[in-house]
């Protein structure tokens, strides 16, 4: 295979790769010495709701995909509000402007139940494919559709795929936004730094062991079909919760509607929050809220 001289990192000089490496990076941690209420950890359970964004972002038009995408909204999404008003658990949904858009109702009937809409891309692009001023513009345009539908302006961002460009947290930056939630430098929230200087952006990080995607995802075109039994999912998760009650810190978890929202994955998250709520000390809220309070509290330690 040919390398491109572009691509031939190892002729680059100290000063080319240092650029690229301090464009964005984990500044001072914002985990609280204690979190709201006493709790010894912080449980963020979010959930993307992709929908048919998922087929759309490539230009694709199969109603097949399009149908699995909408099985997220027509089946899941309530499946998994209903779950949540009985536990008493309030959550965040990232939203693309262009899900919104198809499903109005469904955004505003989150809003009602008192969870959290954050912004999510337009239509789930790759914003590390755009040139600056379409990302810019498209994230602008995203933010001002969830607030024209919700009522509520977006204070936090999770990119498609959690892909981030170099200009990323600059337009977050400029938007004013409270948090964001794309990027896996820590388990526990820190604040993001833009070639070394404090952004205020509290970063509340996530990885793909505690995504479903990875493990429940199946694409009947793709020569690599992941798949994990439900049961093995759920021990990943538990295990990851049980590290953050251990260190006192935040177990943020990431999934998708049209994914975790069929009967045989839903046992997942119900098994899941259930054991969480044997513990009492224990503080279930959205990204907002959390990020709200890792602000609060570091402010009150300068």
């Amino acid at each position: 295979m040919t390398v491109d001289n572009e691509a031939q990192a190892w002729r680059w000089p100290e000063q080319r790769w240092r650029k690229i490496v301090s464009k964005v990076r984990a500044g001072r941690s914002l985990k609280p010495r204690v979190w709201r209420d006493g709790a010894r950890a912080a449980v963020a359970l979010s959930f993307d709701s992709d929908h048919e964004t998922q087929t759309l972002r490539y230009g694709q038009s199969s109603p097949g995909k399009l149908s699995q995408g909408e099985y997220g909204s027509r089946v899941a999404v309530p499946r998994i509000l209903k779950l949540l008003a009985s536990r008493q658990i309030k959550a965040s949904f990232f939203v693309p402007a262009v899900v919104a858009k198809l499903y109005p109702e469904e955004q505003r009937s989150i809003i009602n139940d008192g969870h959290e809409v954050g912004l999510h891309s337009w239509i789930h692009e790759l914003n590390s494919e755009l040139p600056y001023e379409d990302e810019r513009r498209l994230q602008f345009q995203a933010a001002e559709v969830l607030e024209q539908i919700t009522g509520q302006r977006p204070v936090g961002i999770r990119t498609g795929s959690w892909d981030f460009s170099q200009h990323t947290l600059s337009i977050s930056r400029e938007m004013e936004l409270l948090y964001d939630s794309s990027l896996m430098a820590d388990d526990e929230p820190y604040e993001l730094l833009e070639e070394g200087q404090p952004t205020g952006i509290i970063e509340l990080p996530v990885e793909w062991i505690r995504d479903d995607a990875p493990y429940l995802m199946m694409d009947r075109f793709s020569p690599y079909r992941p798949y994990t039994a439900p049961s093995a999912v759920l021990e990943i998760f538990k295990s990851e919760f049980d590290g953050a009650y251990e260190e006192g810190g935040l177990f943020l978890l990431t999934m998708h509607p049209h994914i975790i929202g069929h009967r045989s994955r839903m046992v997942i998250l119900r098994e899941l929050i259930d054991y969480i709520q044997l513990k009492s000390d224990v503080w279930f809220a959205t990204h907002k809220e959390i990020a709200s309070y890792c602000l609060k509290q570091a402010g009150q330690d300068l």
